[in-house]
């Protein structure tokens, strides 16, 4: 059995009234040096410091700091004491506020107690040591049997640290709480990523970055369509819903912004409205073991730019932004270190942003007199890839083309995307790569701008993806196992058919990339047939919608601002339904003015005095607005005949 931990939690909160030299230096002299009283010996103090704090105060084992759980007469913001800390910080502490306590010459290993040292210890607290909050955090990895209680764990503290009777009066608090005599232990050791989290503390300075984070929290504040809005998003699928206008495709610049550190385009801009003081981009990235803290990014009015941290407490995984301009930017993790051991997030390099032009035929730039490819292009790399199809990766373009693809239902339709061969076109000296359609291989330039925004999106897909896993091998990583793809208007030049595939296409393709590989879609949509086909995949557990609506502000001047709304998620079945549901806000699967006679014929049917003309002037406007088995028909009708009006 081990320490649970909650009482390890509130054992660290009763720490932080404690000086550190009670923890430290104190407990060190006691266990290692044993010091007599009134004379020295020969101690090598320092030494023992480092390897005690390396045995109980070092729970990040990939780093060089230890943890300051004892924090009185420190700045308690600051959660780490630094590699030198024995040498250094610790000596001073001694030297300027302990040092009449021992017998001890500079510049010497001599170390003994004054006789008096333990009245000059108690002079210097507050309070006594709390035994059982400090024993508690020196053993929280120690294997105890379930019969102990809070009394045994400060007797063997006691005894390991040779605390002498005089001290146990004098100097320590030998009380515990009462539900340690029974409810003290749990089944496995205390996680440390579990205690940091719980605390809130950032990892040590030199502590690996953790890898594949995805996007956990966003605030914005005195920026955008409102004075404030804040975005959870869901692990997997995120639907943003909303009128044109109120801040989707913000949403999603802003998404990537905190994620990577750079803008697609030009960097959003505060509100005229806000203060000085006031505009604030406030993000969390969760990578794959736990939650980062929340990192905060101000506007500088005079640079007129936000001040981003260089290095983002997570690194995101591989990430695809397909904007609703045709263009896409991508950011891989791979190509940002500044080398393969730091782990360090560099923004000088930035997104790799890709025109419509630049997808087809490739991006290089010279630097130097050098010229860098940074993309072949789609046209270059799917003839190279097909012609070498042992060293690319064309069999999983075709798939992913095949799981894209519109749904084969009838004869008439365009059917699955499949590479043919490439040809050749006049005023053009490369070779073209060509689609399979039922009239015949169409080269891709010429394809519809619903095919070509596909194929883009599973090229790059692909292209990123395997470059991905080329970077990860020059700097001797592994590849990443997360990705998030953002897509602004997914349904843009789609037929309703092809609508109602294509989200539940690429939440399935990891499948062809990699079976372990996790992905956070944030997609914004205006389709109702979007939203249906979600209904067989959506898990409430990792999945969610938001909506973006005017409301009426606050104040004496009532104007509206937009607002996010996480909406439930909630099985409409027909896509017309989906079209009435809070997501879109229509009153009627109708047109405008067939909505408006509806909507007129509700209001008569209200009134106490109903005129028989003005009954017939509603009907004449629902027989030429409405089919003829509308669904409206029987209400209104029985209604109609009621006064005289036979439809």
């Amino acid at each position: 059995m081990f320490i649970n931990t909650k009482q390890i939690m509130e054992s660290i909160k009763e720490l932080e009234k404690v000086h550190p030299f009670y923890g430290h230096s104190f407990l060190v002299c006691k266990k290692e040096g044993n010091l007599p009283i009134g004379s020295h010996i020969e101690f090598d103090f320092y030494r023992e410091l480092k390897y005690f704090l390396e045995q109980y105060y070092k729970p990040e084992k990939n780093s060089e700091y230890y943890f300051r759980a004892l924090k009185k007469g420190a700045d308690k913001r600051k959660n780490w004491l630094k590699p030198d800390y024995a040498s250094s910080g610790a000596q001073s502490t001694i030297t300027r506020e302990f040092g009449v306590v021992f017998i001890h010459n500079k510049k010497t290993q001599l170390w003994g107690w004054e006789k008096d040292y333990i009245e000059k210890l108690k002079l210097k607290m507050t309070k006594p040591i709390p035994t059982f909050h400090l024993a508690v955090w020196l053993y929280r990895e120690k294997e105890w049997s379930s019969e102990k209680t809070g009394k045994d764990i400060i007797e063997t503290f006691f005894e390991e640290f040779n605390i002498s009777q005089d001290e146990k009066s004098e100097l320590f608090d030998t009380s515990y709480p009462e539900k340690a005599a029974n409810d003290l232990f749990q089944q496995e050791k205390a996680s440390w990523e579990d205690l940091k989290d719980k605390l809130d503390i950032d990892s040590p300075p030199d502590a690996p970055k953790e890898k594949g984070g995805t996007l956990s929290f966003l605030k914005l504040i005195g920026v955008g369509p409102a004075k404030e809005i804040q975005f959870e998003p869901a692990e997997r699928i995120n639907l943003l819903t909303g009128d044109n206008g109120l801040g989707k495709t913000f949403l999603l610049e802003s998404a990537w912004w905190a994620l990577t550190g750079n803008w697609t385009s030009s960097p959003i801009y505060p509100r005229q409205d806000a203060k000085k003081n006031e505009p604030k981009i406030i993000f969390e990235i969760s990578g794959a073991g736990s939650r980062s803290k929340k990192s905060e990014s101000p506007f500088n009015w005079e640079k007129q730019e936000w001040i981003s941290q260089r290095a983002r407490p997570t690194i995101p995984g591989l990430m695809i932004y397909a904007r609703v301009d045709g263009a896409f930017a991508i950011w891989d993790p791979a190509k940002n270190t500044t080398a393969p051991s730091s782990n360090t997030f560099d923004e000088s390099i930035g997104s790799l942003i890709l025109t419509k032009e630049s997808i087809w035929d490739g991006l290089r730039i010279t630097k130097g007199g050098v010229n860098r490819f940074l993309c072949n292009g789609l046209i270059t790399d799917w003839v190279n890839w097909q012609n070498n199809q042992e060293m690319y990766p064309f069999e999983t373009l075709k798939n992913v083309f095949r799981r894209l693809s519109p749904p084969d239902l009838t004869k008439g339709d365009l059917g699955p995307l499949v590479p043919g061969i490439p040809t050749r076109i006049p005023g053009d000296s490369r070779l073209i790569p060509t689609l399979s359609h039922p009239y015949g291989d169409v080269p891709i330039l010429f394809a519809s701008a619903g095919v070509k925004r596909i194929i883009s999106l599973a090229y790059l897909i692909v292209w990123a993806w395997y470059d991905h896993k080329e970077q990860s091998k020059l700097i001797h990583e592994a590849p990443q196992s997360r990705m998030v793809i953002l897509i602004d208007e997914i349904e843009a030049h789609l037929h309703p058919q092809w609508q109602r595939k294509i989200l539940p296409a690429l939440i399935g393709l990891q499948e062809e990339l990699q079976s372990a590989i996790q992905i956070q879609f944030l997609i914004a949509t205006h389709s109702p047939l979007v939203m249906a086909s979600v209904e067989p995949v959506f898990d409430i557990a990792k999945d969610k919608i938001f909506h973006l609506e005017l409301k009426e502000g606050e104040g004496a001047i009532k104007k509206e601002e937009v607002n996010l709304k996480e909406l439930s998620f909630v099985r409409h079945g027909r896509v017309d339904t989906w079209l009435m549901s809070d997501a879109f806000n229509i009153l009627h699967a109708r047109s405008l003015e067939a909505e408006e006679a509806i909507e007129c014929a509700k209001a008569l049917q209200l009134r106490e005095n109903v005129k028989k003309d003005e009954v017939q002037e509603i009907t004449n406007r629902l027989i030429k607005l409405l089919a003829g088995d509308d669904s409206f028909w029987p209400r209104w009708t029985f209604f109609a005949e009621k006064h005289g009006v036979k439809i």
